[in-house]
């Protein structure tokens, strides 16, 4: 039987029920020894999809107190519609004149276009593998592969690092951290012998609902014109989607 290719986004609306909803939650970002540092405020639009939320848009607006009252310092706005480890992203820090923009050419690569503190704007094609993973796309990919890090298995990835135009191997895995205190606590480290010098690794913490509430490491938010801070942030959820966030 040919079917008409018009009729096959209703056919697909019909057989997979989709819904809208709306995941928010705030960060408290501090130093390592606690000094208070700037605030995260996320909410992210997705769909319920099968009983599982698909992020779709995210917003995220990066406050700080000052004498006025609260400021905001940096937006960032990712794009999850094409892949959910893999979402376009557009990032401001302004006080720094700085930017970093992600688009993809197709699903061949990915395009980066970083305008750091000081000099030129860089431009670099990083090509597109399965498991490359781009900004927050590291958060769906722990939900993506919730049943091993409940029990504890290893997941290899490829982690995009914007400002050196490239991407790196990387294991998401579970650990045991002073730092976060977490229902599941796992850190993302360099699969490199060298690269593992040179970079801290990321731990994270989750709590059974397979929410991110904890997050300890290098941010992506700028604190001088030569480094970014490296902090423990706490979030606090303050709306979950209807549905549920894991398989």
């Amino acid at each position: 039987m040919n079917l008409n290719p018009g009729y096959l986004p209703v056919l697909v609306a019909l057989s997979v029920p989709v819904s809208a909803d709306v995941f928010q939650f705030t960060g408290s970002a501090q130093t390592l020894d606690g000094k208070a540092l700037y605030e995260e405020q996320h909410r992210i639009q997705g769909a319920c999809d099968n009983g599982i939320f698909r992020p779709l848009e995210h917003r995220v607006t990066y406050v700080r107190q000052a004498e006025e009252g609260e400021e905001t310092f940096a937006e960032k706005e990712l794009d999850y519609s094409q892949s959910d480890i893999r979402p376009t992203v557009n990032y401001q820090q302004p006080n720094f004149q700085e930017s970093l923009k992600i688009s993809y050419a197709g699903s061949e690569a990915v395009n980066v276009v970083w305008q750091p503190p000081s000099g030129d704007i860089e431009r670099s094609n990083v090509d597109i593998s399965d498991n490359l993973v781009v900004d927050a796309g590291f958060d769906n990919l722990v939900r993506q592969n919730w049943n091993k890090v409940v029990s504890g298995n290893p997941v290899n990835f490829h982690f995009l690092v914007p400002t050196r135009g490239t991407d790196y191997a990387f294991i998401l895995e579970s650990v045991q951290s002073y730092a976060v205190n977490a229902d599941y606590v796992v850190q993302i480290r360099p699969d490199n012998f060298v690269l593992k010098f040179l970079v801290d690794p990321i731990v994270l913490g989750y709590n059974n609902q397979g929410a991110l509430t904890a997050y300890s490491g290098l941010t992506n938010v700028r604190e001088n014109a030569d480094q970014n801070y490296t902090a423990t942030i706490r979030y606090v959820i303050s709306t979950y989607p209807e549905c549920e966030l894991t398989p």
